[in-house]
């Protein structure tokens, strides 16, 4: 069994990710594998009711690639338990951004994993999009990349964990320190 990064713990990871054959067919519904499954956001579209049928909603996860809309999930946010963010390559950073979609448009407050080509550079960034689960690619060493979350010690900009930026934590800190003294700032 592999191992995953979640809420910056090393697990073991009892999902499979169903990827498309190489012609890009997807696979039948029937042919799934047993167990927790993360398909294909095109398989999910194509067969959406035969694999709720087939999995119920505790076995089943969809991830989406950079090209796919987002949106279109949030319909059935109650009929998954995960969803997987595809990133193809290191340089293509599109899965930031459906991240934060996810979280802070749509609302999804499920796991959030990335997957695919991540490394222990993406790490805090990808935490501060949204994820909160990381399967790192299978070269690299998962022990090492937990140190990425410790790293920084302070985040300049906002982003979903932190919504506001330093000045402004610095100014709200400030004032309140002020008022505490009954003083004006």
């Amino acid at each position: 069994m592999t191992s995953i990064i979640r809420n910056r713990e090393v697990v073991a990871d009892d999902w499979q990710i169903v990827r498309a054959a190489e012609d890009g067919g997807l696979p039948a519904v029937d042919a799934l594998p047993a167990g927790r499954i993360l398909v294909p956001f095109a398989l999910w579209k194509e067969a959406r009711e035969a694999l709720v049928a087939a999995r119920g909603v505790e076995s089943l996860g969809v991830w989406v690639a950079p090209a796919d809309e987002p949106a279109d999930l949030v319909g059935d946010f109650d009929k998954i338990s995960l969803i997987g963010v595809d990133f193809p390559v290191f340089r293509d950073g599109r899965g930031y951004s459906t991240a934060r979609l996810l979280r802070e448009r749509y609302g999804w407050r499920g796991e959030l994993r990335a997957i695919g080509d991540v490394l222990r550079d993406q790490l805090n960034y990808m935490a501060r999009c949204g994820f909160d689960a990381f399967a790192v690619r299978a070269d690299k060493d998962i022990h090492d990349a937990l140190k990425a979350f410790s790293e920084l010690s302070v985040q300049y900009q906002a982003a979903v964990d932190i919504p506001q930026p330093l000045f402004r934590r610095r100014a709200a800190a400030a004032s309140s320190g002020a008022e505490a003294q009954g003083t004006r700032v």
